[in-house]
């Protein structure tokens, strides 16, 4: 399964069943650090709005899709909240990967992720942002960077094969 985390609210789904799509859909509250997904419900959030799901959601898909507006070099806020309320895809433990501290998966799978932004007019130094943050999300993950694409407006997505 792939998974599409995305902040527009009319997103369709490619292929149901092949993919998953979370999207705006009602108020999604922030992670508050309680760690109750690490060791009260692992790999749920025990905040009940709706994105609870989302770690293990990364438990079970090959790819992670990030569809957002570029800010800044990053994503959008929304999209942010949801990777958040999705720590509990990793373990609390930690690793030495690549001579550097990270968390443990919890999950067998290796995710794939790749990243379309859009907004009019994303700046060079903007667009390494967004590729040097998706690899350290990669990296945090224990994941493979597929790649960063950009688009001048949401209307350039429609037709993009993801």
């Amino acid at each position: 399964m792939k998974l599409i985390i995305t902040d527009i609210e009319n997103f369709n789904v490619p292929a149901p069943g092949e993919y998953k799509v979370i999207k705006p859909q009602g108020e999604i509250r922030h992670c508050i650090g309680c760690f109750g997904c690490w060791v009260k419900t692992p790999g749920k959030c025990v905040l009940h709005d709706g994105y609870e799901g989302t770690g293990s959601d990364m438990g079970k898909c090959t790819e992670l899709i990030l569809v957002s507006r570029c800010y800044y070099g990053s994503v959008s806020p929304f999209v942010k909240m949801v990777q958040d309320r999705a720590i509990s895809y990793i373990h609390a433990d930690f690793v030495i990967r690549k001579g550097k501290m990270h968390h443990k998966r919890r999950y067998k799978n290796i995710i794939t992720l790749s990243a379309h932004l859009y907004g009019e007019n994303i700046t060079d130094i903007e667009k390494e942002t967004a590729r040097e943050l998706l690899k350290a999300n990669a990296d945090n993950y224990d994941g493979l960077v597929k790649d960063v694409y950009f688009y001048k407006s949401v209307k350039e997505l429609e037709g993009v094969i993801l």
